[in-house]
This record gives structure tokens, C-alpha cells and sequence, in this order.
């Protein structure tokens, strides 16, 4: 049994959930609103403020798809609860990041800046010259438009220069090794 599948979620107050045919979940809440379809095998019900997710069968495709629609409509919930953020930092001589209206300009050393604008649903901020923090409801979509920033300049394994995640370790390497060349 999928030990992940078989926990229910609790709805705090203020979520609103509905569950419509076809298997079709909308979770309303403080921050906005999110809706996604989900496979019709599996059955999603709501007991008043908690939401449990089973499976016809024991096929490999529903036991696949157990754990995986709990979780998802988990990060629904938890998405217009309190939102998601990741934090990006920028390491390198001359590398920063400024806010102009609704655009981040990064100078990440190239000959010319890189603008990212927000996208609905998405919101950009600069704390310092050296972090962007990229925050929305929709986890699969911060995390995607993070890696879209994140790809102008990911980090070298030699400097560390670059755009990293806070808390991503990158791997040092050592570079050349002298060793006094040809003889």
C-alpha cells in the first residue's frame, strides 16, 4: 500500500475545496485560487474538513498514481494557505540583480543585462543585490520559473560563479594541476 496515499489531508479554515465530476479539484483560499484535473480511477472525497484519496485496485498504474494525487492535492491546499517561495543566489564579481516595476535585471557577466519579467501567478523580489526570491501559489510553477532563472547563468564547478538555490551545494573542482608541464 502506498503509505503516502493513505494520509489524509486536513483543509484548514478559510480553504474552501470542491470536488466535481471527472475528478476535477478546486481548492479556494487567502492567497487565490487553484484547480487541476486528476486521473477519474482514482476517488477523492471530502468528510467535512478532511480530503482522502483511494484507488479501485491494486494495478501498478493506480498504485502509481495514489501517492502522487495526494500529494498534489496536498500542495494545493498548502499552496493557497501559506504559498511558495525559492530563494536564488547570485555569486560572482559583478553579478547582481535589480528590480525595475515588474522585470528583474541581472547582470550576470555577458556583454549585455538579462531581463525576467513576472508572470501571472508568480512574483518576483530583490532583498539585496545578490538574492532574487521567487514566490506564487503553484509549487510546479515556482519551481519551474526558478529553474528558468536559475538556466541564464547556472553555477561552474570551479569559481562557484553563478545562480544557485539557498542551501545548493555545488562541487568544488580543483582546476589545473601544476605539474610542471613537458620535459
Amino acid at each position: 500500500m502506498s503509505r503516502i496515499g493513505l494520509k489524509s489531508i486536513s483543509v484548514p479554515a478559510g480553504v474552501e475545496v470542491t470536488v466535481a465530476d471527472g475528478n476535477l479539484v478546486t481548492v479556494k483560499g487567502p492567497k487565490g485560487t487553484l484547480t487541476k484535473k486528476f486521473n477519474e480511477n482514482l476517488t477523492i472525497a471530502q468528510e467535512g474538513a478532511v480530503i482522502k484519496v483511494s484507488r479501485p485496485n491494486d494495478e501498478p498504474q493506480n498504485k502509481a498514481l495514489h501517492g502522487l494525487t495526494r500529494t498534489l492535492v496536498a500542495n494545493m491546499v498548502e499552496g493557497v494557505t501559506n504559498g511558495y517561495s525559492k530563494t536564488l543566489i547570485i555569486e560572482g564579481v559583478g553579478y547582481r540583480a535589480a528590480k525595475q516595476g515588474k522585470e528583474v535585471v541581472l547582470n550576470l557577466g555577458y556583454s549585455h543585462q538579462v531581463f525576467v519579467s513576472e508572470v501571472e501567478g508568480i512574483t518576483l523580489a530583490v532583498p539585496q543585490p545578490n538574492q532574487i526570491v521567487v514566490s506564487g501559489i503553484d509549487k510546479q510553477q515556482v519551481g519551474q520559473f526558478a529553474c528558468e532563472i536559475r538556466s541564464h547563468r547556472p553555477p561552474e564547478p570551479y569559481k562557484g560563479k553563478g545562480i544557485r538555490y539557498d542551501g545548493e551545494v555545488i562541487i568544488r573542482k580543483e582546476g589545473k594541476a601544476g605539474k610542471g608541464g613537458k620535459k
